[in-house]
């Protein structure tokens, strides 16, 4: 397992981190606890120290099985990370309630790495209006959360604004051989790094869809490798590439993923790639995005909808549907994402955004094709 270590962090942290978004389940969609809490403890009996979760995933059963399995001295042997969701807070007051909320559910005195999740154009709004880099400071000082990052999903202009606005000790974006320029993207990655900012990596594996149901053109290849990895290994390794990369977060549903994982990056390493695989995977990247449905922008223009749907990130979920084989995960993420009253069955088809489409897309159409796709299962 390799271990890097930044300036702003005078501490070691594997390459490998556990993501605990998609804990295994029972058949009535509670977590097994005894088999999530077991992987936990094995990933950190072999050399994992870094571990994320966040108030919203498994509705908040994540972080009080994690803080399960971080008894019996497990706490003291990793970085435990979690995160402020701001879109579920009216005030500042109701802000601290959520941070103390955290704390109960861990059962922990102290949060090693605590982000502001999910920053956006809109959140970085609310999080100067709730003043909560103010608050952590003060929270920090006491010894409750030892570092303070953000977690972000915008574009590069917006990541480069948050970034520039304070000295933030580490920061988390998505980012696969997919995303390359999605979000804050590799460029983010190398602007984060000439700040000296260390990057915490989500998505990996884009939630399963690089793995799972591979389209024959991209098993084709793969094929054509000289050396044989398995999709999950190519996709790691480009993300490890990066040296600028602190920790990979792998959001492992069950044991043998996890056995796999740290298999897989016990030979994970900065600039291991050659020239002729790293052309293999933008070919398999390029192969992906020709799958593309309907080519959405994400320019925005469409927005904001009446009845508040968040139309390109829909469009973009109904795509991945196609790219990768009409995954089951893509369905759990539809539903974890888009609340009631705000998911594509609610489109009123007023088409009000179809006027406003650059790419003229048939939006209302999308949406009842969305809907059937992920609500009627």
């Amino acid at each position: 397992m390799e271990y890097r270590k930044f300036d702003k962090i005078d501490r070691e942290f594997s390459l490998l981190g556990v993501g605990t978004m998609r804990f295994p389940v029972l058949s009535g969609g509670k977590i097994d606890e005894p088999q999530a809490i077991a992987m936990i403890r094995k990933a950190i009996d072999n050399g994992v120290n870094y571990v994320d979760t966040a108030y919203m995933y498994h509705d908040g059963n994540s972080e009080v099985v994690v803080g399960k399995a971080l008894k019996d001295g497990y706490r003291e042997k990793v970085f435990l990370a979690d995160k402020m969701p701001l879109w579920f807070a009216h005030n500042e007051d109701e802000m601290k309630a959520l941070f103390e909320e955290q704390f109960k559910r861990l059962d922990v005195e102290c949060i090693d790495m605590y982000l502001v999740h999910n920053i956006n154009s809109s959140i970085w709004k609310l999080a100067k209006r709730f003043n909560v880099l103010p608050f952590l400071e003060e929270q920090k000082a006491k010894g409750r959360i030892k570092h303070i990052g953000f977690s972000f999903h915008d574009e590069f202009d917006v990541f480069k604004e948050v970034i520039d606005s304070y000295p933030w000790e580490f920061c988390q974006i998505q980012l696969n051989y997919m995303d390359a320029e999605f979000q804050a993207g590799v460029a983010g990655l190398e602007y984060a790094a000439t700040k000296g900012i260390p990057v915490v990596v989500m998505e990996p594996l884009k939630g399963g869809k690089l793995t799972d149901s591979l389209p024959e053109s991209i098993q084709e290849t793969w094929e054509t490798a000289e050396i044989k990895r398995s999709p999950a290994e190519w996709a790691f390794k480009w993300v490890a590439n990066f040296p600028s990369v602190l920790t990979i977060l792998s959001g492992m549903s069950n044991m043998a993923q996890l056995e796999d994982n740290l298999r897989i990056f016990q030979d994970l390493g900065a600039n291991s790639l050659t020239e002729k695989e790293q052309e293999i995977i933008k070919r398999a990247a390029y192969q992906y995005n020709a799958l593309i449905k309907y080519s959405c922008t994400g320019c925005n223009y469409c927005m904001p909808c009446p009845t508040k749907i968040n139309i390109p990130t829909l469009i973009s979920l109904y795509n991945d549907w196609f790219l990768y084989g009409k995954s089951p995960k893509i369905v759990e993420d539809y539903l974890m994402w888009f609340p009631p009253n705000k998911r594509a069955s609610d489109c009123t088809g007023c088409k009000n955004c179809e006027g406003h489409c650059p790419q003229s897309l048939p939006i209302s159409d999308i949406m009842k094709l969305a809907a059937a796709a992920f609500e009627n299962k």
